[in-house]
């Protein structure tokens, strides 16, 4: 779907229920994820703590400290920053991210041993961010214009937070040839379009990678936000979980903030 039609379908997707009676399953997939990130628009910006906790197959854990920002763009994707504050050996690691709503993401990694930025080669996304389960892709906002949707069913949505809840089950497939994944399988509550959970499948069609969210909190009366990501590796038995905290939005971030030449200079 060329970005002239798509752009036509989310003018009329906006201004209709998000499910509704006669739709094929790819418009009732799209529409799903329209009004999902319909009801996420209007943050501007945010900040947050995260702690990153590998764990390898045997059970061994390492812990890092890290910290968030996000600055929203509506008509041309998101920015987002993360840096790393502990341990001693990654302190002042930072990937930049702009998310496109057409093309590939770009990204831009600093190493502060090295001293210089590195540009993220769109055929390296799919690569482990940092020794974990996500990769640099996962990093990136997830752009409606991105993916094809199809939706699949509904059912009782997985987890005990949201064993009372209703899911719809929809399936997106990645545009851009050079995603590592070959499609996802995304749970969302019925009631609050939160994302609960989603499997990803490799270029092969194999499970790869499952991410659990729970904990989720409610932030100025409107966004949600998941306070624990867990990311499981079917294939190699290892998992990484991100627990989020310490949450604010409107800090008055600015598009200076989110420059390559800037990553040097994060503190």
């Amino acid at each position: 779907m060329n970005s002239l039609i798509m752009s036509g379908v989310l003018v009329v997707l906006t201004q209709a229920p998000a499910v509704a009676l006669g739709q094929t399953a790819e418009e009732r997939g799209l529409a799903i994820a329209v009004e999902a990130d319909r009801r996420d628009r209007g943050f501007a910006d945010s900040t947050a703590e995260l702690r990153m906790i590998l764990r390898s197959r045997g059970g061994d854990e390492r812990s890092r400290e890290l910290r968030s920002r996000a600055l929203e763009r509506p008509d041309q994707g998101d920015r987002s920053l993360v840096v790393f504050d502990s341990p001693p050996d990654v302190r002042g690691t930072a990937l930049l991210t702009y998310a496109n709503r057409v093309g590939d993401d770009d990204q831009w990694l600093y190493l502060p041993a090295l001293k210089r930025v590195r540009r993220i080669a769109a055929s390296n996304r799919s690569g482990p961010f940092m020794g974990s389960e996500f990769s640099y892709e996962d990093l990136a906002s997830q752009v409606v214009e991105q993916f094809t949707y199809r939706w699949l069913r509904e059912e009782a949505c997985p987890g005990e937070a949201f064993d009372s809840l209703t899911c719809f089950v929809i399936e997106r497939r990645p545009i851009e040839a050079r995603s590592g994944y070959s499609r996802q399988v995304v749970w969302i509550d019925q009631e609050e379009y939160r994302t609960v959970k989603i499997d990803y499948y490799d270029r092969r069609e194999a499970a790869l990678k499952t991410l659990s969210l729970s904990q989720y909190e409610q932030y100025a009366g409107r966004f949600w936000r998941a306070g624990d990501m867990l990311m499981s590796n079917h294939q190699t038995g290892q998992s990484t979980r991100l627990v989020w905290s310490e949450y604010e939005f409107g800090v008055g971030l600015r598009e200076s903030d989110f420059t390559p030449q800037a990553l040097t200079r994060v503190r």
